[in-house]
């Protein structure tokens, strides 16, 4: 039997939760089902937060797979708390004078997404767009470093009665970090809820100004920042960075599943495969495909997404990325130049998107003080 979420569906609509009338699928408790192969991942909402409970759930869906789908299959099971009396709806709105959001995105921590952010933000500037760039990566802020800014402080201003942040500039992109606020060798180590809130705070407390793209770096993974920002502001689209590693490649699948959940709906705007082959500098002509050939391509075409670029291996971009010089300001090397056309085609992709799409809502999901994933 071929597995796909009508079948899983089928299989879970065996399960009838205690004190509930109706099965796990019509309650409406299944927020996600994610299917690799033979792997498949759940994340299913309850009410009640006791340990016996949530055991229940989760042998009864495994249970109920393994007999009505398939008996060999492995299970993971998400459980999402949600007590119905305590939920905090987050009310997402547009930040005055900013035209686009793009967030961009990997499931996988380690293939360069800050790197592809920053350099996409100052290849933006220097094509003459008003651009700004928030690091919302709050367990390993670097965009201050990149832009050179480590060590600053922004200052506060006053805008309409009001005490709000005021960014720092560099190379002509507004720019907002954690880092700013935390010594470069603390840790940051915040719950959940803590980081959304830090969030919140980069993108409400700040004065931006007239902005045609903020750009967002999330941080890696699927989890609570991820959500408190759709939640909270509606993005124009979302990228996502992978390496060609099958490894990194099942981990894009899931961050684009993220967005293009029924609950979330954000448009993908595309796929940006980093570290793609190295050439070697005595050797221009030689491509060495180090973690894989065309494996983003592959992907992009599976998911019927663009491939909006393929960034290769160079020295110099960890070397600028160290100087806090994105490499992009070398203006005619051949790096300097494969970023620029993958900005171009993320521009020509939001494009596309804005006049075939209608603008994206904030997502109603609600947030919990008793909220908790298994």
């Amino acid at each position: 039997m071929k597995l796909n979420k009508k079948v899983i569906l089928e299989a879970l609509s065996n399960i009838t939760l205690p004190n509930e009338g109706k099965s796990i699928v019509d309650e409406g408790a299944i927020k996600n089902i994610q299917i690799f192969g033979t792997d498949i991942e759940l994340d299913i909402e309850i009410k009640n937060p006791t340990l016996q409970y949530k055991k229940r759930v989760e042998l009864e869906c495994i249970k109920a797979i393994h007999n009505h789908a398939y008996e060999k299959a492995k299970i993971k099971v998400n459980l999402i708390v949600n007590s119905i009396e305590k939920n905090i709806q987050i009310k997402g709105k547009n930040i005055p004078g900013v035209k686009n959001i793009i967030a961009i995105s990997s499931a996988k921590g380690g293939v360069g997404k800050s790197t592809i952010s920053a350099n996409f933000a100052v290849s933006l500037s220097n094509l003459g767009y008003k651009v700004g760039i928030i690091d919302a990566d709050i367990y390993g802020p670097s965009m201050h470093i990149m832009f050179g800014l480590e060590g600053e402080t922004p200052a506060a201003i006053s805008v309409d009665g009001k005490t709000k942040i005021k960014p720092l500039e560099s190379y002509g992109v507004k720019l907002l970090s954690i880092g700013f606020f935390a010594h470069s060798q603390q840790a940051v180590v915040w719950r959940g809820p803590m980081a959304s809130k830090a969030l919140n705070q980069l993108l409400w407390d700040t004065h931006w100004g007239d902005l045609d793209y903020l750009v967002v770096d999330l941080p890696p993974g699927t989890g609570d920042v991820h959500l408190s920002l759709v939640q909270s502001i509606p993005l124009t689209g979302a990228v996502v960075v992978s390496t060609p590693q099958n490894i990194a490649l099942a981990d894009a699948k899931k961050g684009v599943n993220m967005f293009q959940m029924e609950s979330i709906n954000v448009p993908v705007l595309g796929i940006v495969e980093n570290m793609s082959y190295f050439t070697p500098e005595e050797l221009p002509a030689n491509k060495y495909y180090i973690f894989g050939k065309e494996g983003a391509k592959g992907l992009a075409e599976q998911l019927e997404l663009q491939l909006l670029g393929e960034i290769p291996l160079v020295q110099s971009v960890r070397e600028a990325a160290d100087a806090g010089r994105p490499v992009v300001l070398q203006g005619t090397t051949p790096i300097a130049l494969e970023l620029l056309k993958m900005t171009k085609k993320i521009l020509e992709s939001i494009k596309k998107r804005n006049l075939n799409l209608a603008p994206t809502k904030p997502v109603e999901l609600s947030h919990s003080k008793g909220c908790s994933k298994n």
